[in-house]
């Protein structure tokens, strides 16, 4: 398939979704894949909402890209923190880097940092948009197009879920899609700054997220059921 024809393919199906959804959102990590995403919307004048989670742990270059998509594209992009309290409970209990520790405290910092502002998100919503690929990790092969998010109670759309890496990185490099300047150091998947790597040549995408970790356990929460 083309990359037209892969373009067309997936506006047929955001327009799809946006017809069965009055509310729609992408929720945007403004990883290459999300900025994918972005430019289609923006390009289409589709009526999806964009918005995205600032930890207060993330590199200095996602916030770069930020602001250089909020000016390139001329789009409002809403940007959610942790709750202040939250988050000095957390590092009460587990100090500024206790996630290093436990995959159990780790998973604490991303509810706190991730899950909960996302719920907060996502409320009121009827539909979200994601840029999660099958290619990406273990934890991710049987993820399905569109299904029921029962946590959030609304319909969660991986439209990108069959686009290979090579095919998304074609469509950004055609297209001069705006992108995280970490992905050109190693960076293939960005997250939270201390809990991301480069990786080295032969490595799965998200061998450089939680690393310590053992793959079957790499996610924050915000795709997987509570």
């Amino acid at each position: 398939m083309t990359t037209a024809q892969r373009e067309q393919q997936l506006i047929d199906e955001l327009r799809d979704i946006c017809q069965k959804h009055h509310k729609v959102v992408l929720a945007s990590s403004l990883g290459v894949e999300d900025m994918l995403l972005t430019h289609v919307i923006a390009k289409e004048k589709l009526p999806v909402g964009i918005f995205t989670l600032d930890t207060g742990r993330l590199p200095e270059a996602t916030h770069r890209l930020l602001s250089r998509v909020v000016e390139q594209y001329q789009l409002h992009i809403k940007v959610y923190f942790p709750e202040a309290q939250d988050v000095e409970q957390l590092i009460e209990q587990q100090g500024t880097n206790g996630f290093y520790h436990s995959i159990e405290a780790r998973k604490s910092c991303c509810k706190v940092r991730k899950v909960l502002p996302l719920a907060r998100a996502l409320k009121g919503q009827q539909a979200w948009l994601t840029g999660l690929r099958r290619e990406q990790s273990m934890t991710r092969q049987q993820l399905e197009k569109s299904l029921w998010d029962s946590d959030h109670g609304l319909v969660k759309y991986n439209p990108l879920l069959d686009w290979s890496q090579e095919e998304v990185w074609q469509y950004v490099r055609e297209h001069h899609v705006p992108y995280n300047a970490l992905h050109d150091q190693g960076y293939p998947s960005i997250g939270c700054e201390p809990c991301t790597r480069a990786v080295a040549e032969g490595e799965s995408e998200r061998s450089g997220r939680w690393w310590w970790e053992h793959p079957e356990t790499k996610e924050c929460g915000l795709h997987i059921a509570q």
